[in-house]
Formats: structure tokens, C-alpha cells, sequence
């Protein structure tokens, strides 16, 4: 009887957390959805430009 307490238990203890864990989602809304995809084009837009504006520094100072 206390084995099986114990197992309870144990099992208990390791289920709690990872229910927590995968339970805790952010649901958004289609508007929120859009306006990431909106953020993270922008940031990819400026992250390409400031590569390509190194790119064109790098090569005019071996000139």
C-alpha cells in the first residue's frame, strides 16, 4: 500500500510540471497574428539592407 502511494506520488510530481508547461500557450487573435508577420518582414527587410550596405562598405574599402 505505501509503494503504491509513493509511486502516486512520485508520478505526481513529474506530471504537474510538464502539464504547467505545455498548458501555457498565448492564443492570439488573426489581427495579432498579422501584425507579427508584419514585424518580422520589416525586421528581415532592414536586417538585408544593412547586410547589403556592409557588403558595400567591405567592397569599396578594398578599392
Amino acid at each position: 500500500m505505501k509503494k503504491s502511494i509513493i509511486y502516486f506520488l512520485f508520478a505526481l510530481l513529474f506530471t504537474v510540471p510538464l502539464a504547467t508547461f505545455s498548458s501555457c500557450r498565448e492564443e492570439k487573435t488573426a489581427g495579432e497574428k498579422i501584425e507579427d508577420g508584419i514585424e518580422q518582414v520589416g525586421d528581415d527587410i532592414e536586417e538585408g539592407v544593412e547586410e547589403i550596405g556592409d557588403e558595400i562598405d567591405d567592397a569599396t574599402d578594398d578599392n
